[in-house]
């Protein structure tokens, strides 16, 4: 399954090591993270010399070719929250993945149309995660 990583980049980088936890996990059950770019530590560096408009180009055209859209949104961040609400308008399964204790958005806690789960230990993220990407493949 091809699955598009979202997670907080210039809302800060707090959860870097959660990204690099979700990419690895992701990629070990067999799964393709096409947004692999989250989970870089460099990315504001390779970021740097793209505009705007790539991003934006870049990120679009990936999540088009998505099976499903996974986001860590711990941290506000408005570029998650446009991804998000990208996906569903595309009908793309959606996975909000929050810690406790997070200040999350409203509008994600309150959207029926994303499977919204809270952790609070990384065993916990591995089985929520595994949990949504074995119901979407038996969905297939």
């Amino acid at each position: 399954m091809k699955v598009f990583l979202s997670g907080s980049i210039r809302g800060g980088r707090e959860l870097l090591s959660v990204y690099q936890y979700l990419c690895s996990f992701i990629v070990s059950k067999g799964h393709e993270v096409l947004s692999e770019h989250v989970a870089d530590p460099q990315l504001e560096n390779g970021e740097s010399a793209m505009t705007e408009q790539e991003i934006f180009a870049r990120d679009m055209a990936l999540l088009e070719h998505s099976s499903c859209l996974i986001a860590e949104v711990s941290l506000p961040s408005t570029g998650v929250g446009y991804e998000i609400c990208s996906a569903v308008q595309r009908h793309v399964p959606v996975l909000c993945l929050y810690r406790s204790g997070s200040n999350v958005s409203a509008m994600v806690l309150g959207n029926p149309h994303v499977v919204l789960w809270q952790y609070s230990t990384l065993e916990e993220l591995d089985a929520k995660v595994l949990t949504f990407l074995i119901s979407l493949q038996a969905e297939i």
